[in-house]
């Protein structure tokens, strides 16, 4: 297992920084936010940090850490703050001297506001603040997965609303995480697919649900179906395709039960209309199951769009209460090609044809969990304010060259005015009101975990917006 020892784990400039500050520096205060984004998006959904908190910061710093992290921080030619990690062992115990506040896990919070703080609570190490901003930062990534995800819901969500009967009952399921194999490592499965599942209850990334075990308390976040790949239909050979299929309704067609069948090897148009329209329809109808059809080339529109026609010719459909057409026995799950463009051309082919959303679920792999990067919601964590010689000073930059990189300044806090907006504000502003119009709570300090949520009351709090 491949484990970085956590002093070592910041930028390499980090190291240095100790001795830029001003020299009477004792204070210092960070700020993380979205600057904005280049997607139809208008708001954040927070999540990770819990994870963050509990896998990276809750185990004490040693004197063994600090003295290999001189050794590979000096050998790599930047200088070490040996006096004062030391010092934080002696002082501390290891434990940092940090307070972190942040909007509780599941909030969706409209961009350009401040979503955490990070502020040091000891006049001896106000550098600390600084060397933490790269572990700290990466929760940009499970924001964004679960932004993203957030977005695709509500898309979703508003055809189901227009074409079905009850969208409530269906949401859930509408989205799946096929994402495990598409990204870098193990651990970025596991944090981008318990992302998803804030949202969505679908899943195959497997990773995703031990992580909510461990760190949000959710004994099964996410669930999945008996599916079929290409191997195990291609094994059975081009002329047996028909008995590939009739194995799988052997095996996992019973009454109420789902089943999901592969169905592209070869000719999809042929395998939906001859084999489960004609050679296997009966047999799909007498298991009392739902076969999924699952196409996985060629253009998803133009795909799914024919598909549904050719299955709606051979299993029949009702027309629900909106007037639109659900199919009988089966369904169809899109899982090549699928982004949120792609889900929304989709609905809306399907709409213009008659077909409730009802018909068809997305399986959604690179796009939700490896297409996106910290510039997606255009995350910063910048230095906002310090005390230098007994007096706060308010830290800001703005370049001439890009006023979409202007950060704020000054001791920060989110609240929400008598109108329920989201507002960032100054601290000394919250002072003069009521302490409880807040929206950030103090989750992490001086090395104990103060908040510890469940998966079930950050849905809530996403769900609930």
């Amino acid at each position: 297992m491949f484990e970085i020892n956590g002093i070592i784990d910041t930028d390499s400039y980090k190291a240095s920084h100790y001795l830029q500050y001003p020299p009477d520096t004792t204070r210092a205060f960070f700020y993380l936010e979205s600057r904005g984004s280049d997607r139809d998006w208008h708001e954040t959904v927070f999540f990770g940090l819990q994870y963050l908190l509990k896998n990276y910061f809750l185990e004490p710093f040693t004197q063994g850490m600090v003295e290999e992290a001189r050794e590979v921080i000096t050998a790599h030619g930047e200088p070490f703050n040996y006096d004062g990690w030391t010092r934080l062992i002696e002082k501390h115990g290891g434990k940092l001297p940090l307070r972190i506040r942040a909007v509780p896990e599941g909030s969706v919070v409209p961009l350009h506001n401040v979503l955490m703080t990070v502020e040091t609570t000891d006049d001896e190490f106000a550098w600390l603040g600084s060397w933490f901003e790269t572990q700290l930062m990466r929760v940009w990534y499970a924001i964004t997965v679960c932004s993203q995800s957030f977005q695709i819901k509500k898309d979703v969500y508003k055809v189901l609303r227009e074409t079905a009967d009850d969208p409530d009952a269906e949401i859930s399921f509408k989205v799946h995480d096929f994402g495990a194999r598409g990204v870098s490592s193990q651990e970025t499965a596991a944090i981008g697919g318990a992302a998803h599942l804030v949202n969505f209850l679908g899943t195959d990334t497997m990773a995703a649900l031990l992580l909510h075990r461990r760190f949000y308390h959710a004994p099964m976040a996410g669930f999945s179906i008996p599916a079929a790949e290409h191997s195990t239909i291609t094994s059975w050979g081009r002329g047996h395709e028909a008995e590939a299929y009739r194995n799988m309704l052997r095996n996992f067609a019973r009454p109420g039960a789902l089943v999901a069948v592969v169905s592209d090897s070869w000719n999809i148009y042929e395998a939906v209309e001859k084999i489960w329209g004609e050679e296997l329809r009966q047999e799909v109808v007498d298991s009392g199951a739902t076969v999924v059809i699952r196409p996985d080339s060629g253009e998803p529109v133009e795909v799914v769009s024919r598909v549904a026609a050719i299955l709606a010719g051979k299993f029949g459909f009702d027309v629900n209460s909106k007037g639109y057409k659900v199919l009988k026995n089966v369904r169809i799950i899109q899982g090549d090609g699928v982004n949120q463009n792609s889900i929304r051309q989709i609905l809306e082919r399907l709409k213009s044809e008659g077909f409730s959303a009802s018909n068809v679920a997305f399986g959604i792999g690179g796009s939700l969990l490896q297409k996106v990067d910290r510039d997606t919601l255009k995350f910063a964590y910048k230095c906002s304010a310090i005390v230098t010689g007994g007096e706060l000073r308010e830290v800001y930059k703005q370049p001439i060259t890009d006023a979409g990189k202007n950060s704020k300044r000054g001791r920060l806090d989110l609240i929400r005015d008598e109108n329920g907006e989201y507002r960032t504000v100054k601290l000394e502003d919250v002072d003069q009101r009521k302490a409880d119009n807040s929206q950030l709570r103090t989750v992490f300090e001086n090395g104990e975990l103060l908040v510890d949520d469940t998966l079930d009351a950050i849905r809530a709090r996403a769900a609930a917006m």
